[in-house]
């Protein structure tokens, strides 16, 4: 009994399994346990005070077929696509700089970059709440400049006040993944395409970009999940017009006091954003693979 353990579990097979057996078990309980119980509730219904425990897909129908829930859907993907776009755009600039031309400072230009995690996000809204506002900081220079001649209304409460305020709180996490996969690109490379004729957009866009892709995947991907998912910022800076699908999944947990419901919300949100981005990993995937240098 003992040599046919030994031939079926090597030594090897179990050091390894007893290296990995801690962080699978904490992954199982922390993670894979409260999704299965959030599926679970999502397959009962609930009218408000009785909990029926029958499973049932009627959550999931209510979630695909309710015009409510597919706006907000669709709200929260297109913020969180114009997000990344706006996000990854700002942000590969400064990693580039920081990557190429700061090198011997990168460890001071990367604790700058870091500064705004020094404060709480809650305290960066209400900053750019101020800011933003019909009163705030930006009016009231612009009107000070004589730029404009009232208030400007577009900028707050809004689609767009949310567009600004996550990009800003995001910068951070897409610039530290971009700063890290341009860091490694070999510069004789560069230099061997300079000494071949090629210029500098010619360089950039045959070199560096496609070798920085792996940085711009895990970026788009860092910064587009988690603003699906916000309800912070569009509460408080959203307006009516600003909330989003994770906004009506906290009221379902609230105020209407129909968690199988709000659970459906969510479960149907991840299976969107999951299966969204296994589709951009796999085409970044296949971008690299086509673009590296031979």
């Amino acid at each position: 009994m003992i040599a046919t353990t030994v031939r079926l579990f090597p030594p090897e097979a179990l050091r390894g399994l007893a290296i990995i057996s801690p962080p699978l078990a904490y992954a199982t309980l922390m993670l894979a346990a409260p999704l299965l119980l959030v599926f679970t509730l999502s397959l009962w219904t609930q009218d408000f005070i009785a909990l029926d425990r029958t499973l049932t897909l009627d959550n999931y129908a209510q979630a695909f077929s309710d015009p409510l829930y597919r706006l907000l859907m669709a709200r929260s993907l297109a913020v969180a696509g114009i997000v990344t776009v706006v996000t990854v755009i700002l942000a590969y600039p400064i990693a580039y700089y920081v990557a190429f031309y700061a090198r011997d400072r990168a460890a001071f230009w990367l604790l700058l970059i870091t500064i705004p995690f020094w404060t709480s996000y809650l305290v960066r809204i209400f900053l750019w709440k101020v800011i933003l506002g019909y009163n705030g900081v930006l009016n009231s220079s612009l009107m000070g400049l004589g730029f404009i001649d009232e208030p400007l209304t577009f900028i707050l409460y809004n689609v767009n006040s949310v567009v600004i305020t996550l990009a800003h709180a995001w910068a951070p996490f897409a610039i530290l993944p971009l700063y890290v996969s341009l860091s490694r690109i070999d510069i004789s490379l560069l230099e061997a395409a300079r000494d071949l004729g090629d210029g500098p957009l010619r360089r950039f866009l045959r070199i560096t970009l496609p070798l920085s892709m792996p940085g711009i995947l895990a970026a788009v991907l860092i910064v587009f999940i988690p603003t699906v998912g916000d309800y912070v910022t569009p509460r408080l800076l959203g307006g009516s017009n600003g909330l989003m699908i994770a906004n009506m999944i906290e009221i379902q947990f609230g105020k209407a006091n129909n968690a199988p419901l709000g659970a459906a919300l969510a479960c149907s949100a991840m299976l969107i954003v999951a299966s969204i981005s296994i589709v951009m990993t796999r085409l970044g995937r296949r971008f690299t693979r086509q673009d590296e240098p031979s």
